[in-house]
């Protein structure tokens, strides 16, 4: 794909971004600030260790966070985001995924501190319909170092992300309103995202 329409397509997702954060931001007020164009990936790609030289992705992506931050390394804590490739997938989460060894611990540690909360979240309605769970990508067999085989949760506790996810073909089902889907999306992924933004961000040792 050439750069203008690159240009194109992106204007018109930033757009969407921007909509989305109005919105989210009726339930989840701590989003409002979240500038849409910070909320962006690059769609430029890293093509130093790929044969493939093509210089953008073929994918656009955002993750609209209260901190502004996308990264879990720059300390951004949980997001919803949600990316659309040029095969019409579209993926939406909200949560943290794979954050950095510190930032689990800390998550992992709220897990047993505020278990009943923790519990009243992965229960919760919208968590179990709208996404069937969280995800288990990457979990442990065994428990992390410094926890008990015991502890309340302990299945969780072995998970590597804290995220819920869902993918769908946008070609096969083409949405009346995407903006609108994502929204109701979101809004299922709110009690996660809002039980982790309550997890310290920096763990004191």
């Amino acid at each position: 794909m050439n750069k203008p329409r690159y240009d194109i397509l992106r204007a018109e997702f930033l757009e969407l971004v921007i909509t989305l954060i109005a919105d989210i931001s009726k339930f989840d007020p701590a989003i409002a600030d979240c500038n849409p164009k910070k909320a962006l990936f690059r769609i430029n790609r890293d093509m130093r260790f790929s044969h493939d030289k093509s210089p953008y992705k073929t994918h656009f992506s955002a993750a609209i966070t209260s901190s502004g931050l996308k990264k879990p390394s720059q300390g951004g804590g949980p997001s919803y985001y949600f990316h659309i490739d040029a095969a019409g997938q579209l993926l939406v989460a909200g949560g943290e995924y794979l954050p950095p060894s510190d930032r689990l611990k800390a998550i992992r540690q709220q897990v047993i501190a505020d278990a009943a909360g923790f519990s009243k979240v992965i229960k919760s309605k919208s968590i179990k319909d709208g996404f069937g769970g969280l995800q288990e990508e990457g979990k442990l067999t065994r428990p992390p170092k410094g926890f008990d085989a015991d502890s309340a949760h302990i299945e969780y506790i072995k998970l590597k992300s804290f995220i819920v996810w869902q993918e769908t073909s946008i070609k096969k089902k083409i949405p009346t309103d995407l903006g609108k889907e994502l929204v109701s999306s979101f809004k299922d992924a709110f009690p996660l995202v809002k039980w982790l933004r309550e997890v310290p961000l920096v763990i004191s040792e």
